[in-house]
């Protein structure tokens, strides 16, 4: 059929099990009027119009400034800060009510937020303080800039391992503290230049290359090695290693039994005991989540009561110490950006930011799709990485949104992100007033908060349902988990988006072809293999291809449909039926096709011409028709809307003329 306006009718002939038949050996036939319809080029657009809208689509999917069409300059500027500054477009509506609900969530995510964030500083050796101040200016730069409701910023576990991990393994936290404080402030800063970079060029499909499979086992591993590397505090060994791999830590626990102190161990697993029950309520009965919120800090405020009762007593167990009072000292003077250590500043950065921002914008959309609202991804990461930019010179490290307390957050009720204001305020006061009361907090505490936080990341269901569903994804899974704890962090990770991209390669460069029958009595065709109902068509080989043709896979594909004509050719000769005429393609699936794709399409052709076999190409979509159609490479009855009409108009032709 040609590439024309027309449509033409032709007259064919068909069995009862819908073939198309040339009249021997059929018990009930019909005529049947088919119409054959011509297969279009899309609209003329020229070069610069084809890659504006290119660029559009992959840059800008969701329109951002249509909510700017017909509006005055006055109005766009107040769209524009709304845009900028979502506080304000919500700000005018709020009223006493939501105030309630947001104080209520803010103290009680406070609540938790505190201990967590002096135990999250720990882990990534940082000094306590730091945890606290991380939990102060991120939650009111968030509350200003994100779009999320109910996301409740602040350090999160895997960030602070990661950070932790990669920055001693070349500095000291011990011997050069203010070297690697300088670090961790340099890499958080570069962690919020690499996020706000994303949003701003639109270039969210980064942190897409980590799969849903490779965090659930790369959050697996690190819970794991998270929780062992905590047996230094339920334990009280003072010598212990700073390696992250699963042997090296277990080595050093069972290499200082002698310095195990009994005190600690007691006090550390009965609270650990406490903590992980309370978790447990929280889960069976959700509407006592303020159990699982309040523990930590009441851990936290019993453990410090009883080691100061106890202090004359009993010396085995250490403490936090004392924690200077007081608002974020300004960081800006600490900032590294030269110097020997500037690529690992800059590599820890662009890690620790990824999987911050991975989290946070899942987080996000998790709680607003419970709530039927959306979050721009885009703008989160905007957000979250100015956030980061702006903490890094507020003595802050790297933070995200943390789904334990966003959890908490939901469900004590918080309406907007006032929750954070909440919070920030409460960090204030402890900052201001609160720091000598720490003093006397154990460190086997802190110990006892994270494995709780980090051993809900334990997604086993998930994984059994990617090995019940795609095994590749289990492969990536497993290769992240086993990645982390025996080899490192990084490289862990670094391993799961090896195997995910090695997937995506596998699938482009070999694609899914499949042979086509008729469905009997409509003029529908499907997989043979899947529908077992479905017969193949006399003289006739209906091949599908399920991908773009590029440069990577055409070879490939142009062996595997010979190799389909050659086994259809053999399986006609053994069962001695009608001589295989006509290859139809069905190219329903073939969204792109490169100049490699096209010579392909034309080489093929010559060869199936040698063998005397027409080639014949169904619904080609626009870019693909377009460029084909620029080619010359295949003649004007060579292409069709469906493959009914291809069959019924290639069997009329066959048909002799009366």
């Amino acid at each position: 059929m040609g590439v024309t306006s027309d449509r033409v009718e032709y007259v064919c002939r068909y069995g009862g099990n819908g073939t198309t038949t040339s009249g021997v050996n059929v018990s009930i036939a019909a005529e049947v009027t088919m119409e054959i319809h011509s297969v279009c080029l899309p609209p003329k657009e020229s070069t610069f119009q084809k890659l504006k809208h290119r660029l559009s689509e992959i840059f800008f999917p969701d329109d951002p400034l249509y909510r700017f069409k017909d509006q005055t300059w006055c109005k766009k500027l107040v769209l524009g800060l709304q845009f900028l500054f979502p506080i304000l477009q919500w700000g005018s509506h709020y009223d006493l009510n939501l105030f309630k609900s947001d104080v209520v969530s803010g103290l009680t995510i406070a609540s938790l937020a505190i201990p967590q964030g002096i135990s999250y500083a720990q882990l990534a050796n940082l000094p306590p303080i730091i945890g606290l101040y991380s939990s102060f200016v991120p939650p009111l730069m968030y509350s200003l800039l994100g779009s999320s409701r109910h996301l409740a910023v602040g350090p999160v576990s895997i960030a602070s391992l990661v950070m932790g991990t990669m920055l001693s393994e070349k500095v000291s936290p011990v011997q050069h503290p203010t070297l690697y404080l300088k670090l961790a402030f340099t890499a958080t800063f570069f962690a919020g230049l690499f996020q706000a970079s994303l949003g701003f060029l639109r270039l969210g499909l980064v942190i897409d290359f980590l799969s849903k499979a490779t965090l659930v086992g790369f959050m697996a591993g690190a819970a794991i090695i998270v929780s062992l590397q905590q047996l230094k505090g339920l334990l009280g060994i003072v010598h212990f290693t700073t390696k992250m791999q699963l042997i090296p830590v277990l080595t050093s626990v069972f290499h200082h039994t002698k310095e195990w102190s009994w005190e600690t161990i007691v006090m550390g697993f009965s609270f650990l005991l406490l903590l992980l029950t309370t978790r447990h309520i929280s889960m069976k009965k959700p509407k006592l989540f303020w159990i699982s919120a309040a523990a930590p800090l009441t851990s936290v405020i019993l453990s410090t009561l009883l080691v100061f009762l106890i202090k004359s007593k009993v010396h085995g167990i250490s403490i936090i110490g004392h924690l200077q009072k007081g608002l974020n000292p300004t960081s800006t003077n600490m900032l590294y950006f030269n110097g020997q250590y500037l690529a690992l500043a800059i590599k820890t950065g662009i890690v620790t930011g990824i999987l911050s921002l991975t989290e946070g914008i899942a987080v996000g959309r998790t709680f607003a799709s419970l709530k039927n609202y959306q979050v721009d991804g885009n703008k989160e990461m905007m957000a979250i990485g100015l956030m980061n930019m702006a903490s890094s010179c507020t003595s802050c490290y790297v933070t995200t949104g943390s789904f334990s307390r966003s959890a908490v957050n939901y469900n004590a009720g918080a309406q907007t992100a006032v929750s954070n204001i909440v919070l920030a305020g409460t960090v204030l006061v402890t900052l201001l007033f609160l720091m000598p009361l720490f003093y006397y907090t154990p460190n086997v505490i802190l110990a006892a908060i994270i494995i709780t936080a980090v051993i809900g990341l334990i997604d086993y269901k998930a994984a059994y349902k990617l090995w019940n569903v795609d095994k590749l994804d289990f492969l990536a899974c497993i290769c992240s988990f086993f990645g982390v704890l025996f080899i490192s962090v990084p490289l862990g990770l670094g391993i799961a988006v090896g195997v995910s991209v090695f997937k995506i390669l596998l699938h482009v460069t070999r694609p899914n072809t499949l042979v086509l029958g008729n469905i009997p009595a409509t003029q529908i065709y499907q997989s043979l293999n899947r529908y077992k109902e479905a017969s193949r068509v006399p003289s006739f080989l209906i091949l599908a291809i399920e991908s773009p043709i590029y440069f990577a896979n055409s070879t490939y594909l142009q062996e595997r449909l010979l190799r389909w004509v050659q086994e259809e050719e053999e399986r006609i000769k053994a069962n001695h039926e009608s001589t295989l005429k006509c290859i139809i393609i069905d190219m329903t699936s073939v969204t792109a096709i490169d100049t490699s794709g096209i010579d392909m399409v034309c080489e093929l052709k010559k060869m199936l011409e040698k063998r005397s076999l027409v080639l014949v190409l169904v619904n080609p979509v626009g870019s693909v028709m377009e460029k084909m159609h620029r080619s010359n490479i295949l003649g004007t009855n060579s292409l069709f809307l469906t493959v009914g009409e291809a069959v019924a108009d290639i069997s009329a032709s066959w048909k002799p003329q009366p």
